[in-house]
């Protein structure tokens, strides 16, 4: 009994994930995201640059919001993320669902993904919350263009800040910057707190994106203000 179920983790496992992972990309959620600047498909390998340990965060959270040391005992189970915050970059950003009649993504809001099965990607779940935007100007356009430095090591260490709809703040310290990807996998098996920001790389209907991966930090209550902005999402394309 105990052989078949190591069999199953180490064999169906992987595989179901890989499958959810291209089924992802076929729903064209990896062509989502659209830049500023033209160009041709990247034939560049995938990247991943990742924060040394001994490196300290680039950015020190606000006191004033004074986060605890672990995530929200209690998780209400319409919990979604409501705004993200890259100070470091200039991000500010409501972040909504994806409308359902909406086959692109909107402007001048970040969106969230919902997993197909539990636990939901929201904060405080134990897994990742995935949040994606265009790459244009006050959106995720600034992780774009810190990527092409370095392959975005400037980034690493920086404070994610993302508030929810039950007015808490999670803090999030960026740890990998990964460029030219073409799935979801490892964001999809993440059995930690984690929040991933994506943005895209070329023009409409480039595969390759850009995702920085963060680790949780703390979170504690957040102002019910500064939690709730009021989103003005647009068609864009």
């Amino acid at each position: 009994m105990d052989s078949l179920a190591l069999r199953l983790r180490s064999r169906l496992l992987p595989a179901l994930l890989t499958a959810l992972g291209v089924a992802f990309l076929t729903a064209g959620l990896l062509t989502y995201t659209t830049p500023v600047e033209a160009g041709p498909e990247s034939s560049e390998p995938p990247t991943i640059v990742t924060l040394p340990p001994t490196v300290a965060p680039s950015t020190t959270p606000r006191a004033s919001n004074d986060p605890t040391a672990s995530p929200t005992p209690t998780v209400p189970a319409d919990r979604v993320a409501t705004r993200v915050v890259v100070s470091a970059l200039g991000i500010d950003l409501p972040v909504i669902k994806q409308p359902a009649a909406s086959t692109y993504p909107l402007c001048d809001v970040a969106m969230y993904i919902e997993w197909p099965f539990p636990p939901p990607g929201q904060p405080g779940f134990g897994r990742a919350t995935y949040l994606f935007a265009h790459a244009r100007e006050g959106m995720f356009l600034p992780i774009l263009t810190a990527s092409k430095i370095d392959n975005g090591a400037k980034m690493l260490g920086m404070i994610v800040e993302v508030y929810t709809s039950d007015d808490q703040l999670y803090l999030y310290e960026i740890t990998e910057v990964r460029r030219h990807q073409l799935n979801l996998d490892d964001a999809i098996a993440a059995t930690t707190e984690q929040v991933w920001l994506q943005t895209s790389e070329g023009p409409k209907g480039t595969r390759p994106k850009t995702q920085v991966v963060a680790k949780f930090l703390s979170s504690g209550p957040a102002d019910p203000a500064a939690a709730h902005p009021d989103p003005k999402p647009r068609v864009c394309g």
